[in-house]
């Protein structure tokens, strides 16, 4: 039982200790938490200070910005009165030099005209002059070289003989002035020495009269430089204020000039943009217009390419269709002679008649073979003329069509070129064609 007590004695002591500790790190606790709402109080009214700060620097900072462009605005008004007025006064300018210079030009003219005559009197006079000139400058120079090899001859004797003269003088010289230099340098290197150990000796009784007098100098500049420290700690302490000042206003300055700097560019690239814009549409104004003319143009080459083709296949068509025409009529007119020869030959050799029948029957039949000699000659010439003419079409539309810059193969077709079997074609006369065997 004792035990029991002792030991429940012993856990209510711990509790209260326990009691006390957490009692303890709830008032600590409890006082940081106060001191922190605290803090946190005052910092946000310092960020409410700041951020009415801001709001008046940046309400101020909008004043400015007005402020600089209405500068800006009456400085671009002036700027156009200045350009309007310059140009009034270089049109007036170059009115009054194009008229002047017409005045002068004519008046150049005139004197040009009357020049160029006299330039042509002065250039036949000064040929002959020339010529006299010349023959005279030959006899002259002749003379002068002459003269001027003797005296180059002397000038050279002479020149020697002085040039001897002055080396011997030269060399006399340099030697007495070296003794003179040398004499000169010694005497001055012993005044030197000699004034050098004077000053020496100067120099030692200085400095031993000078550090007594160092000592009085330092107790009394000692003095001095504390009262001038005392006056200058005081002079640091008032200036200090308005330098703190002028260094807290610095950084909103130079935000305010590199606002301002950023307000200029931008104003400046506007007005670049503007003219950028501006030249951008013209050129677009002249790509619509210069692509309606492309269309256009290519419309009209369509359209040009189109009956061309159209033309050739007709021609060709009927061309090709008079020509068949024709071989057909040749074919069947020969095969009809044929047949006609054959079937006479035929009546002629089973027949008994008489010479005299038979000359007139073989001339009627040789009138008849003539005339139809003749019509078949007719029919080849007409078949050649127009086989040629086809051709020479042909030709015509491919050159054509080069000058037009169509390649032809093109067309989709291939023209059909004439000819005629056992035979070839050349021009006759007024542009028709001959049939040649």
């Amino acid at each position: 039982r004792l035990t029991t007590e002792s030991r429940n004695l012993e856990e209510l002591d711990r509790e209260r200790e326990e009691r006390n500790y957490f009692q303890l790190e709830r008032d600590k606790i409890h006082t940081f938490w106060e001191i922190t709402k605290r803090q946190l109080e005052e910092s946000k009214s310092e960020l409410r200070n700041r951020d009415r700060e801001i709001e008046e620097a940046g309400e101020r900072h909008q004043e400015e910005i007005k402020v600089y462009k209405q500068k800006m605005k009456h400085l671009l008004y002036e700027h156009q009165n200045n350009i309007s007025e310059l140009k009034a006064e270089g049109v007036i300018s170059t009115k009054l030099l194009q008229s002047e210079h017409a005045g002068s030009e004519n008046e150049l003219r005139t004197g040009m005209q009357a020049l160029k005559v006299d330039a042509k009197k002065q250039e036949l006079s000064n040929e002959t002059a020339i010529k006299e000139l010349k023959l005279k400058h030959e006899e002259e120079l002749t003379k002068i070289t002459d003269s001027f090899e003797s005296q180059v001859r002397e000038i050279k004797a002479i020149y020697t003989r002085e040039m001897d003269c002055l080396r011997e003088k030269q060399e006399k010289l340099k030697k007495t002035e070296i003794s003179d230099i040398e004499n000169r340098m010694n005497s001055q290197i012993t005044t030197l020495i000699k004034k050098h150990n004077k000053a020496f000796s100067d120099m030692e009784a200085y400095f031993s009269n000078s550090t007594q007098e160092s000592e009085s100098t330092y107790k009394t500049l000692k003095k001095q430089l504390e009262r001038d420290m005392s006056k200058v700690m005081h002079e640091n302490k008032r200036l200090i204020e308005p330098l703190q000042k002028a260094q807290r206003e610095v950084p909103e300055l130079q935000k305010q000039l590199v606002n301002f700097e950023k307000d200029k560019d931008l104003l400046t690239s506007k007005t670049h943009l503007k003219f950028k814009e501006k030249e951008m549409e013209d050129l677009k104004w002249e790509h619509e217009v210069l692509q309606q003319m492309f269309s256009k143009i290519q419309l009209e080459r369509d359209e040009l390419h189109k009956k061309f083709t159209q033309a050739v296949l007709k021609v060709q068509q009927k061309s090709g269709f008079k020509s068949l025409l024709l071989e057909r009529k040749l074919g069947a007119l020969t095969d009809t002679l044929e047949k006609k020869e054959a079937q006479l030959y035929a009546v002629l050799s089973a027949s008994n008649m008489d010479q005299t029948a038979l000359a007139g029957v073989t001339d009627k039949l040789e009138e008849v073979l003539d005339s139809k000699n003749i019509s078949i000659q007719d029919l080849q010439h007409e078949l050649a003329r127009v086989c040629k003419a086809h051709d020479d079409l042909l030709q015509t539309y491919e050159v054509k069509l080069r000058a037009f810059g169509i390649p032809v193969e093109e067309l989709g077709f291939k023209p059909l070129q004439s000819s005629l079997a056992g035979r070839t074609l050349g021009p006759g006369p007024a542009g028709l064609l001959s049939a040649t065997k």
